[in-house]
């Protein structure tokens, strides 16, 4: 056989994770979350390269990185770009308005190395589908060099930006953001088993649907993947799981911002109950889902046959009168009881997303509601957020509009730092609230109830919660960071650090790293070891089944005036109300009615 005339097109993916508060880049050994970007963006990939989109004489080598599961060294990146032939494309996939100044830094290490980079995410794609100019931090990317891509990638776009790299005439900017694709039948997400394994647990993820028809003004989903939903197909479904499946993975989290509102759930759920019946491919799905949830009918039943064990809810916040000024209208915190015990009868785990720093809130009121969402809702893990008018939401662009300070650092834009003054709490304070709020909530006293609650439903292990309880406490505590930004195995390297910050000598550095290390290894012994006596605890109590209270007791709309959610909060006296008075509606329509039959009869 002659020698091959086949040329090398090298397309390597970066999922960037974003720096800590010391300016290192936050990877681990292994990583929580896995990529949804990832996942879809190596999926189209696979479909150009089996399309020879390049010409059936080039061969597309690709090549993904989760950042928060491993180094990237561009310098090695470019070494082997070298050796491929030199043609390729660094794509920086996903990048959140967080990421973005350590994505910029990465850009600028491939940029000097002479490789081609595109950017794109939700904070390029969000800062150019609701601001009038292009923000000068994404100006200053692309005069660097960097194409940026405002947008999704399906139907035909990503094979452009490919071809725009392989003859060397990438645009400084892509923008979708007008013509937003449909995702039926397009490329299966996923990602090579190398990838995977760095996943902890070995998971991965999928959407099945895009867009949100709400309207909250903290929320840039809704201007990043518009108002309109669109949808994969059953059979979507079905190919992502197997493709998944003959590499061993079968845990899943479904990134749909709201799966109660994909109008194809029940298909969704139907196909995989056939497949764990019929071939035995059973799966673990986490999803998002709403407040009202519990009111579709059949839609918790059919989530835990499914194989759904732990569900993320847009709880948002306990005081009507907050949900209204963020114009999150759909959540009614009358029900939020009802909708948490439905759940947890299921004995699906509840984890719910909830802000501080409305408006209207102050430290004593932010405490107090901790105090009782813990007594009054059977919730277990509680995500808690500063309010931050994130790029791409209406918050953001009213404030922009009125010129109202916001910090400059992206770095910042995590839901975890305060980058916007509070009206009715100074700096220091408005932080140190939201530090003690995830004390408040995770004491070991909490942490126990919640077991319990779950130690006495029949076939539940109560060691779970607690152990899942513990890990958020332990991020919080010995890492510093949002729990959901976690993992296993926190990696540091002197090299990394943020651009401009200086490189500590290497003694310094590791002796620092040593004292930070043997501090945290203190944090993580003593606060995993309180976990585990609570689980034992509580799962070799003899009466764990007889236990109840008030969170778990059934709902009575006309118990609801001794409930201090509904009577400390602000608006929950007229939430109240308003839930009586249409009960009362609904009573007088149906006596009409009965009484319109028996005139007939």
């Amino acid at each position: 056989m002659g020698g091959s005339s086949k040329k090398t097109f090298q397309l390597v993916m970066i999922k960037p994770t974003h720096y800590d508060d010391d300016g290192y880049p936050i990877t681990w050994l292994k990583s929580h979350i896995p990529s949804n970007t990832l996942a879809a963006l190596y999926g189209l990939g696979e479909d150009c390269r089996q399309r020879q989109v390049l010409g059936p004489d080039v061969d597309i080598v690709i090549k993904p990185f989760d950042e928060t599961n491993i180094r990237v060294r561009p310098d090695k990146i470019a070494a082997d770009f070298k050796r491929g032939g030199g043609k390729g494309l660094i794509c920086l996939v996903g990048v959140q308005s967080n990421q973005f100044p350590h994505a910029v830094d990465l850009a600028r290490k491939f940029i000097a190395a002479g490789l081609p980079v595109a950017m794109g995410g939700f904070h390029a794609a969000g800062c150019l589908s609701m601001l009038p100019v292009v923000p000068p931090e994404i100006q200053e990317a692309m005069d660097m060099g960097i194409s940026i891509y405002a947008g999704e990638a399906e139907e035909g776009r990503f094979d452009e930006v490919l071809r725009d790299a392989w003859n060397g005439t990438l645009k400084r900017l892509y923008n979708y953001m007008d013509d937003l694709p449909g995702i039926e039948n397009a490329p299966t997400p996923h990602l090579p088993q190398a990838a995977l394994s760095r996943n902890e647990g070995k998971k991965s993820s999928f959407d099945l649907g895009r867009g949100c028809p709400f309207q909250c003004s903290f929320c840039t989903i809704i201007n990043v993947q518009g108002r309109k939903s669109r949808f994969r197909t059953a059979d979507d479904l079905e190919a992502i799981i197997r493709e998944n499946y003959k590499q061993g993975i079968t845990s899943f989290f479904i990134t749909d911002d709201n799966m109660a509102r994909n109008r194809h759930w029940e298909e969704f759920f139907d196909r995989i109950i056939e497949l764990k019946e019929n071939e035995g491919i059973q799966v673990s799905l986490l999803i998002q889902v709403d407040t009202q949830c519990h009111r579709v009918p059949r839609f918790i039943q059919k989530a835990q046959w499914a194989g759904v064990y732990r569900c993320f809810i847009g709880l948002e916040n306990i005081n009507p009168d907050n949900l209204m000024a963020a114009k999150k209208r759909q959540n009614k915190i009358t029900e939020y009881r009802k909708m948490l015990q439905a759940w947890h009868k299921a004995g699906i785990s509840t984890w719910a997303g909830y802000i501080l720093g409305f408006p209207g809130d102050t430290r004593e009121s932010i405490l107090r509601d901790m105090e009782i969402i813990k007594k009054e809702l059977p919730l277990d893990i509680l995500e808690l957020f500063m309010l931050t008018p994130l790029p791409g939401s209406e918050d953001h662009q009213k404030l922009w509009k009125q010129g109202v300070w916001m910090d400059p650092d992206l770095n910042k834009y995590d839901l975890h730092h305060r980058v916007v003054h509070h009206p009715k709490m100074s700096d220091d304070e408005y932080y140190q609230t939201y530090l003690d709020c995830w004390r408040a909530y995770y004491t070991p006293e909490h942490i126990e109830t919640v077991a319990r609650r779950h130690g006495s439903i029949k076939g539940r292990n109560p060691a779970e919660p607690a152990q899942f309880m513990t890990m958020f406490k332990i991020m919080f505590e010995a890492e510093g960071i949002h729990p959901l930004e976690g993992g296993v195995i926190r990696m540091k390297y002197r090299r990394d650090r943020r651009h401009g910050m200086p490189i500590e000598p290497i003694g310094v550095f590791h002796w620092k790293l040593a004292l930070e290390t043997i501090r945290k290894l203190k944090i993580y012994g003593r606060l995993a070891w309180q976990g585990w006596r609570i689980g034992q605890r509580v799962k070799n109590d003899p009466k764990r089944y007889e236990y109840t209270d008030l969170a778990l007791t059934p709902v009575d709309d006309e118990d609801m005036d001794k409930l201090s959610m509904f009577t400390e909060t602000a608006g929950g006296g007229g939430a109240v109300s308003k839930v009586r008075n249409e009960d009362l509606a609904r009573a007088k329509v149906a006596a009409a009615q009965n009484q319109r039959l028996e005139a007939a009869e």
